[in-house]
């Protein structure tokens, strides 16, 4: 009998009568959360399966039958699986590695071998449905993970598919590609991609997982390797990553895990990423990826990784979403893997312990998170260096939000100040303004000009400022609305122009005006 494989395998034929098995029992992400309720899908997001379970218990139509089995792990009867997949059946399901069955008899227990879930990709081209298979997690396997996991589609995944510029482009190169999920995200606006892992179970999902969706073999290559060694000498339009960038301590007694852990000392990997992707890069190639970093004592985060931006000779935009402190790091990383103080105190006890020496040794105070957009420029030195702490909420997607602003960067770098004098402006659909008066006053003491879309940046801005965004609307130019309030705050307009210039840069570049 041949064994059941370790990783789902590619067979066109089977893979055709999936999906139109999926696709004929919606089980799609709106299927699942109508299944399961608001309550118990916010659960599962949260790692917590009981009210899921609850929900499908004794249910035995499709969905719920496909959710209990690829989401939560729990063992289904082959009937139902049978009714689920009827093009199918459950021996096509086993030849493509996706499920194990006990025996043939119709009450016999089928188990998932992989986590197969609807997803929805949004990110600036219009929502499709795609289905993303991984290996389960623990959740559905009461266990820590093995080191070759092959992780499915989380939160940094979704972070990275969705601040992606999405503009038409030749070549793209998914570096570090796990499941495949950004590669896939690539092929609905580049042509060729390129899809790179050191993990050959990782390619194999990869390569399930684009045959799923459609996506023909010309489409996507995908090559085993390191970094950027699978494709020296090659050069791409787009690089997107979400690298392995989790810092681990290399002793003995911490897991390595492939899918999250880069085999470098410390923040290394990200450097060397930062630092080197530019070899790759066609000019006016864009480079996005996620990465962590180290916060050491005496330094501000910017120092640090401004200097990799700096050595990379590249455009240069980096920002910081979120920072942790040792110990929640360790936390974080540790229950990642799947241990816990409740399931193993001495594991759990050793860990932390050596992630906190680890960062002891490098006096490392916090872990900083966040994304780093690094442009080839298509001639001369780097115009953009650009570092930044942006923690709040921010409109998902944010791809067309970081094309527009690089394009606008653009737009103003081209242009002195007599230029922009003679532009005409006008305020984008999604800024509002906000003035805050003590009772009784006349006029504002503070007036804020709100971005409702992209990152959502409230600026502050004075008399002069909100005069003149407030006269943008197309018609004059911004030295014709200068000479006006020159004359009207009895200033002159070389004052004004001095004035607000500089912050109209800014207004422009993040997209709360653009030219007319």
């Amino acid at each position: 009998m041949t064994p059941t494989p370790d990783v789902p395998v590619t067979d066109p034929g089977r893979l055709d009568d999936l999906r139109a098995d999926l696709t004929e029992a919606g089980y799609s992400v709106v299927g699942v959360e109508d299944v399961l309720g608001p309550v118990a899908a916010d659960a599962l997001h949260r790692e917590e399966p009981v009210p899921a379970r609850r929900a499908t218990a004794g249910r035995t139509e499709p969905v719920p039958v496909l959710s209990r089995l690829f989401l939560l792990g729990e063992p289904v009867p082959r009937r139902l699986l049978g009714t689920a997949l009827p093009r199918l059946g459950v021996a096509g399901a086993e030849a493509l590695g996706l499920v194990a069955a006990a025996g043939t008899g119709p009450h016999d227990e089928v188990r998932a071998r992989v986590d197969l879930r609807p997803y929805v990709a949004v990110d600036g081209h219009g929502e499709v449905d795609w289905w993303i298979a991984s290996d389960l997690g623990e959740l559905a396997t009461g266990r820590a993970l093995r080191t070759d996991h092959v992780l499915g589609v989380g939160g940094a995944s979704t972070t990275l598919a969705q601040v992606t510029v999405r503009d038409e482009r030749r070549w793209a190169l998914d570096l570090g590609t796990g499941c495949g999920i950004q590669a896939l995200h690539a092929s609905r606006h580049v042509a060729h991609v390129v899809g790179t892992d050191i993990s050959a179970r990782a390619l194999a999902f990869a390569r399930f997982n684009a045959a799923l969706a459609g996506l023909r073999e010309d489409r996507l290559a995908l090559r085993d390797g390191s970094m950027l060694e699978p494709v020296a000498g090659q050069r791409f339009d787009l690089v997107v990553s979400n690298p392995p960038f989790v810092i681990t301590p290399r002793v003995p007694g911490v897991p390595e895990y492939e899918y999250r852990d880069g085999g470098r000392a410390g923040d290394a990997i990200v450097r060397e990423l930062v630092e080197g992707v530019g070899a790759v890069l066609e000019p006016g190639g864009v480079a996005q990826l996620l990465g962590n970093w180290e916060v050491r004592r005496g330094e501000d985060w910017h120092e640090r990784v401004g200097a990799w931006v700096d050595a990379s000779g590249l455009d240069g935009w980096v920002v910081q979403r979120e920072l942790q402190d040792p110990a929640q790091y360790a936390e974080t990383w540790i229950r990642d893997g799947g241990t816990t103080p409740e399931r193993d105190r001495d594991a759990w006890a050793a860990r932390y312990g050596a992630w906190l020496d680890d960062f002891a040794s490098r006096d490392v105070e916090a872990i900083g998170f966040g994304i780093v957009t690094l442009r080839r420029p298509v001639a001369g030195a780097p115009t953009l260096r650009r570092l930044e702490e942006v923690t709040g909420t921010v409109r998902q997607p944010l791809g067309p939000a970081v094309a527009d602003s690089l394009a606008a960067h653009d737009w103003a770098q081209s242009r002195d100040d007599d230029a922009l004098l003679a532009a005409r402006l006008l305020v984008a659909g999604d800024v509002t303004e906000e003035r805050y008066l003590s009772p009784g006053a006349v006029d504002p003491q503070v007036v804020l000009l709100r971005q409702g879309g992209g990152f959502g940046r409230a600026v502050q801005a004075g008399t002069a400022l909100a005069g003149l965004v407030g006269a943008c609307d197309g018609d004059l130019t911004v030295g014709q609305i200068v000479s006006a309030l020159g004359a009207l705050l009895d200033v002159g307009a070389d004052a004004v122009a001095a004035d607000v210039l500089p912050s109209l840069r800014g207004l422009v570049r993040d997209g709360l005006l653009v030219p007319a």
